[in-house]
């Protein structure tokens, strides 16, 4: 036995054996990884998953239903009368007057409220959108209550959209909130069009509303803006204090920086609630420190150093709970007791500690946390399952417990490090994209550290998911406002490093709505660049190429407009670059192929087309250039034919498709050689089902030029 082995001892050989063990794991995942994941869904991923509506950035200039994701989850009724010391009610039923009564009293209509009101007088129908918080819901019901109905009914939100019109019976307001929209329960237009009718039977008015993010493409809706914050607060201070209260407490301190951090309806009814004392003299203003930011340092520190009796295992669920919260409990839970653990070897490596299989009970531990627990369901890729979530009461309390953990708290940082590039690593993609979310977080917070500790491990190592979690780091990281981000993502994109080329070229499609001219212009260079890495001539297979062509595609989706007027350029411009020329092709073709969903038949550059012929026709005439460069690129015209034949089987259910396709067929066919080769398109189509023909191909052939 050599002197080495002799020396350790039990401790020292089970930290060994734990990390042989972690190794090997990490060894077999590694070597059963997921392959590459298509940029589209990637980005459908991060915008699914990432805590709060943080990836809203990434929509925010998505039209014709190009936006992912969705946010649930959010009350955002105003909490009024008898509802303003409890939670809401389920609203399921009808309405009761006097709460109808009550909402309209503190209710603040926003600049667009009236604009909404005639839609919903003219149409019967109303789709209203709007972010978290922002009080959809009331204006929803403030909405119906104006017209003057006296019945308004609340429909359950997990209704199918097909089967609310069974639900209109007589005359009266409907609401339907938060309506759950996926793939089993899809709402159509043409699911408008048939609700429109039965309410103008009944004269009956709906408002159905939606988070922003998960309003289907194609589908008409309206945006709702919640009024400024401080009309908010002066509606409920007023209605119980009178205008004498309200300004007796308008100019508080606490008032105006509550005021400041740009509050939610909801968030500034709740502090009402602890203003209205205030504002009647039988409380101090010091009784609002709790919705200050200070209180909530306060609590943070008494949890990590203070006799709050907590132990390193609930301190590590303290910090497993901010980086998933708002996720499913057992998950934050499970990976508490991972955490624990490094954080346990940090503290004393020749020291285990035991988990309690059976410790505190589930409320107990969200007690202490202040947090609370309910039930809700999530998509998963086997569909909507139920799950019970876990958040913290105040939403502040989650980024600012990360924040303090890895600022203050510096030795707790190599336990956090291995903790997150675990879970960026993980098999699920939720755990996935919550560790890229917190490492922007803390990048954010110390940028050196976290590019160092985080984000340039991940970018460098040979596996996708730990690249890919360093591109959705940096995504979230500049949406959160860090400094430096586009330098740092145009060095790695134009680099020599392949693996920091490959991370910037992601994350610069996933920014495409953020940062268009800047990423496409370094995306170009990098395919100039590197050349023999990307030769799309050649082999647009080869993973590089394919990323710069997934990338560009994100863009074009996402930015549409300045994106689509370069590509167009270039490929029109015989002089410009061979390289680029064959990547804007190549990416214009696979957006072509994106449905709308995996159920849809419905395309969304082809929707796009369809739009912009009557809307925008300077981009009508981008894509068309676009398709005929494509048809006219001997490596490309068998796959551009058969995404058209796609487009004609799809136009065969969906009359705007149809639409849009006659047009562009005749946009395709003024030469006589494009008229054959349109036409020999639509006389071949293949029919699955045997038959002769496909009626939508003759009646296509009918408009196109002889």
């Amino acid at each position: 036995m050599s002197e080495e082995t002799a020396e350790k001892t039990p401790e020292d050989q089970a930290t060994e054996d734990d990390k042989s063990a972690k190794d090997a794991k990490k060894e077999g995942d590694e070597s059963a990884e997921e392959p590459r994941p298509p940029a589209w869904l990637a980005r459908q991923d991060l915008i699914e998953h990432s805590p709060g509506g943080l990836a809203g950035g990434l929509v925010k200039g998505d039209q014709y239903g190009m936006a992912g994701g969705e946010v649930r989850g959010d009350f955002n009724l105003y909490q009024f009368g008898a509802y303003a010391a409890t939670d809401p009610p389920s609203l399921s039923g009808e309405i009761p007057a006097d709460d109808l009564a009550d909402l309209s009293l503190v209710f603040t209509e926003s600049p667009r409220f009236g604009k909404a009101l005639s839609r919903l007088r003219e149409e019967r129908v109303l789709v209203l959108t709007g972010s978290h918080g922002t009080g959809r819901k009331a204006a929803g019901l403030m909405l119906l209550h104006r017209l003057g109905l006296h019945r308004i009914r609340s429909l359950p939100s997990d209704i199918p959209p097909t089967d609310v019109r069974g639900q209109l019976d007589g005359t009266a307001g409907y609401l339907l909130a938060d309506v759950i929209v996926d793939r089993d329960r899809p709402i159509r237009q043409v699911d408008l069009h048939a609700l429109r009718e039965r309410l103008a039977g009944g004269d009956s008015h709906l408002v159905i509303t939606l988070a922003e993010s998960s309003a289907p493409r194609g589908l008409k809706s309206f945006a709702w803006e919640p009024p400024p914050p401080e009309l908010v607060l002066e509606s409920h201070v007023s209605r119980a204090q009178g205008e004498e209260g309200w300004n007796h407490v308008r100019n508080l301190a606490a008032v105006r920086t509550f005021l400041d951090g740009s509050p939610t309806p909801k968030e500034t009814a709740s502090f009402a609630l602890r203003l209205i004392p205030v504002a009647a003299g039988t409380a101090t203003e010091e009784s609002l420190a709790a919705f200050g930011e200070q209180t909530v340092q306060t609590q943070i520190e008494s949890w990590l150093t203070g006799d709050d009796h907590l132990t390193l295992h609930d301190r590590a669920f303290l910090i497993s709970l901010a980086v998933f919260n708002e996720a499913p409990y057992a998950l934050a839970g499970e990976l508490a007791d991972d955490l624990f653990r490094l954080l346990e070897t940090s503290k004393n490596p020749r020291k285990w500690e035991d988990i309690p299989l059976f410790g505190a009970p589930r409320s107990v531990r969200l007690n202490a946390a202040r947090a609370r627990g309910y039930e809700e369901s999530e998509n998963t890729v086997w569909g909507r399952v139920p799950q019970y979530k876990a958040a913290f009461r105040e939403p502040s309390l989650a980024l600012q417990l990360l924040d303090t953990v890895w600022m203050r708290y510096p030795s707790t940082r190599p336990a956090l490090v291995s903790w997150l590039s675990e879970l960026a690593v993980d098999g699920r993609t939720l755990v996935r994209t919550r560790a890229s979310a917190a490492a922007a977080l803390l990048t954010r917070s110390d940028l050196s550290s976290g590019l160092a500790h985080l984000v340039e491990p991940w970018a460098d190592d040979g596996s996708h998911r730990a690249r890919l979690a360093a591109a959705n780091t940096l995504t979230l990281a500049h949406l959160m406002g860090t400094a430096a981000v586009p330098q740092i993502l145009h060095a790695w994109c134009t680099g020599d490093d392949a693996s920091r080329r490959w991370t910037a070229i992601r994350a610069y499609g996933l920014l495409g709505a953020v940062l268009p001219d800047e990423a496409l212009n370094a995306l170009l260079t990098a395919a100039r660049t590197h050349r023999q890495k990307v030769d799309l001539e050649e082999d647009e297979k080869e993973e590089e190429a394919r990323e710069l062509v997934e990338a560009v595609q994100l863009l074009l989706l996402s930015a549409r407009g300045p994106v689509l007027a370069a590509l167009a350029q270039l490929v029109e411009d015989e002089r410009a670059d061979r390289t680029v020329r064959a990547l804007a092709r190549a990416a214009f073709l696979i957006a072509c192929e994106q449905p709308s969903s995996e159920l849809d038949d419905r395309f969304l550059v082809l929707e796009w087309y369809g739009h912009a012929v009557s809307q925008a026709p300077v981009e009508a005439r981008q894509l068309s250039a676009l398709w005929r460069a494509a048809l006219n690129d001997p490596l490309r015209t068998a796959r551009a034919v058969q995404i058209l034949r796609d487009w004609v089987h799809g136009a065969e259910s969906v009359p705007e498709a149809e639409e849009a396709l006659s047009r562009l067929f005749r946009d395709l066919a003024q030469e006589p050689a494009e008229r054959r080769r349109v036409g020999h398109l639509l006389r071949t189509l293949s029919v699955p089902d045997g038959a002769s023909r496909l009626p939508v191909a003759d009646r296509l052939l009918a408009v196109v030029p002889e």
